[in-house]
């Protein structure tokens, strides 16, 4: 068991980078796709709209990542959906800041504007993918243990 629980840790990394390029692609898709039907440099317009393609991600995440990644931990109950959507929220909290800041930085260097929406995000998607991953490992998907109640219930007579 030993064993299993050494190579499951990079093996679900794996895994769970493999569904974020999916991720990647409808975020960054998504955010690309808004940024050519509205072009725009308002900072309030890139959160609204780096904010539905995160969220078009997260929700892709979800799916994929209970049905393969945590299979073995993801229980489907009111609890993991809970703790998923805060996780969701922290890492969107993350991927706006870095987004947005990133984008003002490279605005000040007079990157064009597609290099810099896609440069800042790119850079947004690897750090809240990062904090995604640890969160949902150690947070949301975490294999509850039996509650002390139960464990050591007195027999019945």
């Amino acid at each position: 068991m030993k064993r299993r629980k050494i190579t499951r840790g990079p093996f679900q990394f794996m895994q769970f980078s493999v569904i974020g390029l999916t991720n990647a692609g409808v975020d960054i898709g998504t955010l690309n796709l808004l940024l050519v039907l509205f072009p725009t440099d308002d900072r309030g317009m890139l959160a609204l709209f780096n904010t539905i393609a995160y969220s078009l991600a997260i929700a892709n995440s979800y799916f994929w990542n209970a049905h393969i990644t945590f299979r073995h931990s993801a229980e489907g109950n009111n609890r993991q959906r809970i703790a998923f959507i805060l996780q969701g929220a922290v890492s969107l909290g993350v991927n706006n800041f870095v987004f947005l800041g990133m984008n003002q930085l490279f605005q000040i260097f007079e990157i064009p504007r597609w290099l810099r929406h896609n440069i800042a995000k790119g850079i947004a998607m690897f750090l809240s993918f990062t904090a995604s991953f640890f969160m949902m490992k150690f947070f949301v998907f975490k294999k509850q243990t039996k509650s002390i109640e139960k464990k050591y219930r007195p027999p019945q007579s």
